[in-house]
């Protein structure tokens, strides 16, 4: 038996060689110290961001009552929020390749909870949807940052994993505030329940600052704009990372448009729901929740595709219950809805992180930018298409959307196909 065959070192001449032990992975897993405080940081910094970036989105009806406006230019105080995140989130990521995720990620929260002390203040709707873009400019600094984050400090089999924990608490956050501010705002006003947003994104930040770890396996990059531009040239380039970015601004228009007219659904006839109780409706979040944290497994089981088949079937079926004159069915669309909608985005971001073997930060930035423009899109669309031909309107728009994402997943399932032909040729 030789030497190499036993594990025992082998002399060549005066050199001796020793076989090398298998390299430790030094990224966070779970169990692994540090990944429980980095987990409830980042689902602490998803709490914040979306019920800062959503605070205004359950109370339009009041918005639209004080002002004296229709549900779309109300509309905007949500549109305009997502709209400046879009607008911001390439160049906060690429101060984030310079100066580091964790600080890049505190600044913003800094930031956007100062604002969201004075957003309770504004005088007019005008004030008060400047206020809201730059919050939502703010924000920007999160949501890229965040994955970029998790896909250096956390290994490869968790990420999937531990981005739906980011998501997860994306949702909590949107449902907590929706519902929050739902109840504040029945006994004290709007104001008043944006201003209580505030203050719990404000601990919220604190927490985050104190728990996350500092990053170990961040390498800082350039931030000259030719370099930037090469970036997101090669990742626009990349024709899986387009399609991700389109499905995640697919999804986006379809839960954007729901959540911004559902209020006004709910308020009118034939339901007629007080604004604490339409705000309550939002705890269906709960589901968006457990599918994103659960995506991980989706994708294990079905692979990336089929996850996404299932995301987007979810999706239609909720958008065509909740046409019904039922409370409870329409309630269960919007579980199906919600469901789909989180599931479907925890997929298409892991994917964004997974492919991307460079520039991460620009390449998760595309995908938020793409993800609010969908929330914008459909934030105003949704509103339009309501005042143009009702609740049937806005589902007609999201279907739209839904068929989007199947179609681009079907251009993306035959190409994969025609790849996987071509491989044992070219290797041949």
């Amino acid at each position: 038996m030789s030497p190499a065959s036993t594990g025992a070192s082998t002399t060549v001449g005066a050199v001796t060689t020793v076989p090398s032990a298998p390299v430790s992975d030094s990224r966070m897993a779970p169990g692994g110290p540090g990944y429980r405080r980095m987990s409830l940081a980042l689902f602490l910094a998803g709490v914040a961001t979306f019920a800062l970036l959503y605070s205004t989105q359950a109370l339009l009806p009041l918005i639209s009552g004080e002002f004296g406006v229709a549900a779309s230019e109300a509309s905007w105080t949500v549109a305009a929020a997502t709209g400046g995140l879009a607008l911001f989130v390439l160049p906060m990521s690429a101060l984030s390749e310079r100066y580091g995720r964790r600080a890049v990620m505190t600044a913003s929260l800094a930031v956007a909870v100062t604002l969201g002390l004075l957003v309770p203040f504004a005088p007019s709707l005008g004030a008060l949807v400047v206020l809201r873009g730059l919050q939502g400019a703010a924000l920007a600094g999160l949501p890229a940052s965040a994955t970029a984050y998790l896909a250096e400090e956390v290994r490869p089999r968790a990420l999937v994993t531990a981005i739906g924990l980011f998501v997860a608490g994306n949702s909590v956050g949107g449902m907590s505030g929706r519902v929050i501010t739902g109840w504040v705002a029945q006994e004290w006003g709007w104001r008043v329940a944006v201003g209580v947003i505030g203050a719990i994104a404000v601990a919220c930040a604190v927490a985050f600052r104190l728990l996350l770890p500092a990053p170990k396996h961040f390498t800082p990059g350039s931030l000259r704009p030719r370099v930037l531009a090469r970036t997101v040239r090669d990742h626009l380039a990349n024709p899986l990372l387009c399609r991700l970015y389109a499905i995640g601004a697919l999804f986006m228009t379809v839960f954007g448009g729901v959540y911004t007219v559902i209020g006004y659904r709910l308020t009118e006839e034939p339901f007629s729901l007080p604004q604490g109780i339409v705000g309550s409706i939002f705890l269906v979040y709960l589901v968006g929740t457990v599918s994103a944290s659960t995506a991980g497994r989706l994708v294990g089981r079905l692979g990336r595709r089929g996850a996404l088949y299932l995301a987007g079937g979810t999706t239609a079926t909720g958008l065509l219950l909740s046409l019904a004159d039922s409370l409870p069915v329409v309630l269960l669309g919007l579980v199906l809805i919600t469901s789909g909608f989180f599931a479907g985005h925890a997929v298409a971001s892991s994917a964004v992180s997974k492919t991307a073997t460079t520039g991460r930060a620009q390449a998760s930035a595309l995908y938020q930018s793409a993800y609010y423009i969908g929330s914008s899109a459909g934030s105003t669309a949704g509103a339009v298409a309501f005042h143009a031909g009702g609740w049937a309107g806005t589902v007609g728009m999201g279907v739209l959307a839904v068929l989007g994402v199947v179609t681009i997943t079907v251009f993306g399932t035959r190409a994969a196909r025609i790849a996987a032909r071509r491989e044992p040729v070219a290797a041949h």
